[in-house]
């Protein structure tokens, strides 16, 4: 008896917590505007998306012309000894002699065969492909925000299942203690009761820790403290004029996966270009200043020279032949390009066979949840009628326990049921890309 005293207390202790620490309500909305702030992968895959942003930028193209300039000075120290033809022998020591010189060059490409054109739409493509990337990141942030949302909110209610059929045993252990004082019941309902109400009372902690631990795992996910205590909404809405058809285009223009693979496909197709431009003559134009100044000292026929100046050249450069690698590199890209191909055909299969499957678990987890809710209609004036019955004592507490427990199941499976069919819902709206944009 002090065992399930203990338990009972346990149990009450529990609910009045959880009820208590449960201040702040998580809405769908707010969970989301936290996630796109706070979770790491969507802030790294930003990051990313910057770094891609900046390769893109035209300054890190060849388009734009190309400046350096250098200067420089010398300094030397000589003695020297000269000997004329008339035998003279003139000795100088410590000559100084002095240079300064610098010079500007610039230098930009007229013509490469297009080659920075289409190095440049490279860069273009993979800021898109990187974007894309970014907000498959996000798509799968999301979707697992939405499942681990989903989750809590079908264990709420089923804690408060559990919670209101733990009264109920609570109820009859009191109603058959005092029967068996008064001497209208035996021991064993009394030990009967006391145990189903145990069984409950741990039902019920069980299934506040898994909520208790789903509620961590979805902090983890908002990027924010374990220990943030809050409540979720457990309503739920579902799309009413989802169409198979209007998904199926949506999900072939929209889906993120096929999305990327065209942009694999046009990269490929784009380092074709490349590479057939590597063959094209490319012409140069460079632009030099100099300016330049030397003391040659007092031995010097000079003493002293500066001089400056403009220079302005062309350049045309072909590659005749490299031993064949340029060859080489055309034919792997259009190799490289059929590869793409192909993995765009796998994805679209891929992608036909995942709605598919979506569309008839979704169709299938609606036509359950309906049938459920009939079932749990059914089972509470069951239980209803039962209850009755038993305070007149016309049915035995076994009896009555079972309409209990299938009140109980019937609860269970309709709440199973209808987070079910939202979380294939979820997935629908994910294949079709449009999970972003979804109103939850």
């Amino acid at each position: 008896m002090n065992n399930f005293k203990i338990l009972c207390f346990a149990a009450i202790y529990l609910n009045l917590y959880f009820q208590g620490i449960g201040q702040e309500l998580l809405t769908k909305d707010l969970a989301v505007k936290i996630a796109l702030e706070n979770n790491f992968e969507i802030k790294a895959a930003n990051n990313l998306k910057k770094i891609a942003e900046n390769n893109a930028a035209l300054t890190n193209s060849d388009f734009l012309p190309s400046l350096s300039g250098s200067a420089g000075s010398t300094f030397a120290s000589t003695n020297s000894e000269n000997k004329f033809q008339d035998d003279r022998i003139v000795s100088v020591s410590g000559v100084e002699t002095v240079g300064y010189n610098a010079n500007l060059a610039l230098n930009y490409t007229l013509f490469n065969g297009f080659g920075r054109k289409y190095n440049y739409q490279k860069l273009q493509e993979n800021y898109n492909l990187t974007a894309l990337q970014a907000r498959k990141v996000m798509e799968n942030t999301l979707f697992n925000i939405f499942f681990a949302y989903y989750e809590i909110a079908r264990l709420t209610q089923d804690q408060l299942n559990q919670n209101k059929s733990l009264a109920i045993s609570k109820e009859r252990l009191t109603k058959a203690i005092f029967s068996f004082e008064y001497g209208q019941s035996t021991k064993l309902d009394v030990l009967n009761a006391e145990v189903d109400f145990n069984n409950d009372s741990i039902n019920y902690l069980n299934i506040s820790q898994s909520l208790k631990t789903e509620k961590n795992n979805l902090n983890l996910l908002l990027g924010r403290s374990i220990t943030t205590f809050f409540e979720v909404d457990t309503t739920l809405s579902f799309y009413e004029n989802l169409a198979f058809e209007v998904l199926s285009d949506k999900a072939h223009s929209n889906n993120v996966d096929v999305l990327e693979q065209n942009s694999n496909l046009r990269n490929a197709e784009t380092n074709i270009k490349i590479s057939s431009a590597a063959i094209i003559p490319s012409v140069g134009l460079n632009t030099r200043y100099n300016w330049q100044n030397n003391d040659f000292g007092p031995v010097s026929f000079l003493a002293a020279q500066q001089s400056n100046g403009l220079n302005i050249g062309a350049t045309l450069s072909w590659n005749l032949w490299d031993g064949g690698k340029s060859n080489t590199l055309r034919q792997n890209s259009r190799i490289a390009l059929q590869n793409e191909s192909l993995s765009m055909d796998q994805t679209l299969l891929n992608l036909d066979r995942n709605l598919n499957n979506a569309w008839a678990s979704y169709q299938t987890a609606l036509f359950i949840m309906m049938a459920q809710n009939k079932n749990l209609e059914t089972n509470q004036r069951n239980f209803e009628r039962t209850k009755e019955q038993y305070n007149l004592g016309q049915i035995t507490s076994i009896a009555f326990r079972q309409a209990q427990l299938n009140l109980l199941n019937a609860q269970v499976n309709y709440n199973n049921a209808r987070y079910s069919a939202k979380k294939f819902e979820l997935g629908l709206l994910q294949l079709s890309g449009d999970i972003l944009q979804a109103n939850f």
